[in-house]
């Protein structure tokens, strides 16, 4: 198995459990309350994994590539709108119906590659991201 593949495939896993464990712990407490405290785990977790890896010098080349900072920055202000809207979703609604829409990302993120970095993709390619989208509307609505 390539190794791309691994680590997507371990992403997906966790990203099931985000759901399952952020429904449990959703009950009777604020979303964007959770959020934050979530994002504070996970900001101590992934120090602490940097840490461990020995590439804790190389975050001031982060800070130091203006271009790269704000793109970072960026990333982290979407991914935390995502984990915002995410949690409010679960907290009102069906993690059945919430993660197949969650998923669209999927369908947003190979669109927006294609306006963005001219990715050109296959015609069953095309059909692939068009099943994606509508599965996950499917599950979401029926």
């Amino acid at each position: 198995m390539e190794s791309w593949l691994f680590y997507a495939l371990l992403s997906a896993l966790s990203a099931a459990l985000v759901s399952i464990f952020g429904k449990v712990g959703l009950q009777g407490i604020d979303s964007n309350a959770a959020t934050a405290v979530r994002s504070i785990i996970m900001a101590l977790f992934l120090i602490g994994v940097t840490a461990l890896q020995g590439s804790l010098q190389h975050i001031p080349d982060v800070f130091a590539d203006r271009k790269a900072l704000l793109f970072i920055c960026l990333s982290g202000i979407a991914g935390a709108t995502s984990w915002l809207f995410y949690f409010l979703a679960l907290k009102v609604g069906k993690i059945s119906q919430v993660a197949p829409i969650d998923k669209l990302s999927v369908v947003f993120s190979v669109l927006l590659a294609m306006l963005i970095f001219q990715e050109k993709i296959s015609l069953i390619h095309g059909l692939g991201i068009l099943l994606i989208a509508c599965g996950g509307l499917v599950l979401a609505i029926f």
